[in-house]
């Protein structure tokens, strides 16, 4: 028999919650997405960042297909080991570096030396089909194939939204009030930029939108759904996936109302977060320029290769000129977790993510009267962020003063880079199936900054892509209000960069200016 050697970081392990309660069908019919690796490594990308908008070279997704997508020797290759293992490919797509197979689950267990197939229950999650150990292939291949995703079909991330606990006491606002507060870039709507939107669950309807925009006085931007993995638009099958999908849309379209809205929606699994990003980032025919994203869950929580693909396709974007905000959590600094330790939520946490965390904002007169830190803990949430243990500090954090993790001691990845109002007590008017709610989180902060962007894009002409190595330097910190009161509560905020609400809220005007645009452009 052929050596064989794990696919690196591919190992799973069931949790403490997850209870054994059967067998999986083994004659099952699924389909597996194949990650290979790139041609070429795409390296050059922090280089091209560091150039001011007007100044960077992108790539277009021809060109990214044909100087980073996988070698057709890489593909013929893995077409060979899946059909001699009895699987179909179904489809093959250079430029994402992905091949769909499709076969049993006891066919996938063989080619791929999947261990321990059982059927688990989570309290919450409820059942799926998980494995335990990692994955395996024939030595030829190992350096070949980056990640195998869907034999394993556990829930992956949770959204991160939350509902006024007392909504008759609340102060909310609409979105255009936040983006005034925020002095987003006048004369400019979003024209001609495409914002993508992730999702995994729920569902928009038409008619909800219509009213909602309505009462805005605004047009119903242009909202169209694109199904990944079998992921579909459902509203009114899970409500609280619903206003997950309702906040991202309602808050991205009225700051940004003449940006056309594409919404990626799959399973949520870790093949289905994965490929909807890929898919989104890779969508050569609606070309997004700013990619929300308001799942995720404890980097920990992912396996390595999964994290590490995230950050692959994060910086394929990257090279697009494709900008990816992330919401970094609503759990504060354990990002939910009891174990007594603190976490930072991925993907938030992938270098090439803009993680964005939370403030509560109180606005009079249309102005910032008050900003802080989003801390209601324990029962009503606050701004996930803190130091990464899964990832160094990146370059454009190195000149930055930051903290340790205060378990382990080392330095890491500091999230998140950006905020904006996410506390519910000051949250968002939403329309959500029907019934008018006030929701917060991080959630919407994700789509605040990825309407903020496009605004940006279109005022300069060139899209701001991946911004982190601009905002950090000291001229754009007039582009933000930071944010000094407050914890979340392992990390204070301060002067400055911290990790509560990173560089902090947005000053729209000025952050256009500090990117080379002028205040009147648009």
């Amino acid at each position: 028999m052929a050596q064989r050697v794990e696919i690196p970081g591919s190992g799973r392990q069931a949790s403490p919650q997850d209870q054994r309660v059967g067998g999986v069908d083994r004659d099952k019919s699924i389909e597996v997405t194949v990650y290979l690796r790139p041609s070429e490594p795409l390296d050059w990308v922090d280089q091209e960042a560091g150039r001011a908008p007007a100044d960077r070279r992108t790539m277009s997704h021809q060109e990214l297909a044909g100087a980073h997508g996988a070698s057709d020797q890489d593909i013929a290759a893995v077409r060979s080991f899946a059909e001699g293992s009895g699987l179909e490919v179904t489809a093959v797509d250079q430029g994402r570096r992905a091949i769909s197979l499709r076969g049993t689950v006891q066919e996938f267990a063989d080619a791929f030396g999947a261990q321990d197939l059982q059927l688990y229950e989570h309290p919450t999650a409820g059942r799926f089909r998980g494995r335990q150990g990692p994955l395996t292939v024939p030595g030829d291949l190992g350096d070949v194939i980056t990640g195998v995703f869907g034999i394993d079909e556990r829930p992956q991330a949770r959204p991160h939204l939350r509902v006024s606990s007392n909504a008759a006491a609340a102060t909310s606002y609409t979105p255009p009030q936040v983006a005034a507060a925020y002095d987003f870039p006048s004369g400019a709507t979003g024209a001609g930029q495409t914002a993508a939107i992730l999702e995994l669950g729920g569902g928009f309807s038409q008619a909800d939108l219509d009213t909602y925009f309505k009462s805005l006085d605004l047009a119903t931007p242009s909202v169209t759904a694109v199904g990944v993995d079998g992921g579909t638009n459902s509203p009114g099958t899970d409500p609280d996936s619903d206003g997950e999908v309702m906040l991202d849309i309602e808050v991205l379209g009225a700051v940004a109302p003449g940006a056309k809205i594409v919404v990626y929606f799959a399973p949520n699994t870790d093949q289905g977060f994965i490929d909807a990003l890929s898919t989104a980032v890779h969508d050569a025919t609606n070309k997004p320029s700013v990619v929300s994203i308001s799942w995720g869950g404890p980097e920990d929580s992912w396996t390595s290769q999964a994290r590490t693909q995230m950050e692959m396709i994060l910086t394929e974007a990257a090279a697009l000129g494709v900008a990816v905000t992330v919401a970094s959590g609503d759990g504060g600094s354990t990002d939910g977790v009891n174990d007594g330790k603190q976490h930072v939520d991925f993907p938030a946490s992938a270098p090439h993510a803009l993680g964005c965390g939370g403030t509560t904002l109180r606005i009079a007169n249309g102005q910032i009267s008050s900003e802080t830190v989003w801390n209601e803990l324990p029962s009503h949430g606050a701004g996930g962020g803190g130091i990464s243990i899964e990832f160094p500090v990146p370059s454009y954090q190195t000149g930055v003063t930051m903290p340790t993790n205060v378990d382990t001691g080392n330095a890491g990845r500091g999230v998140p880079d950006v905020s904006g109002n996410a506390d519910p007590e000051t949250g968002y008017q939403v329309l959500v199936d029907g019934s008018r709610q006030t929701f917060g989180g991080t959630s919407a902060v994700a789509p605040l900054w990825a309407g903020l962007i496009t605004l940006l894009n279109e005022s300069l002409g060139k899209p701001v892509g991946f911004m982190q190595p601009q905002i950090y330097t000291a001229s754009a910190a007039a582009g933000f209000h930071d944010i000094t009161q407050g914890d979340n509560p392992a990390y204070r905020a301060g002067d400055g960069w911290d990790a509560c609400t990173g560089n902090g809220s947005p000053d729209g005007a000025a952050l256009l200016t500090a990117l080379g645009g002028s205040a009147g452009s648009g």
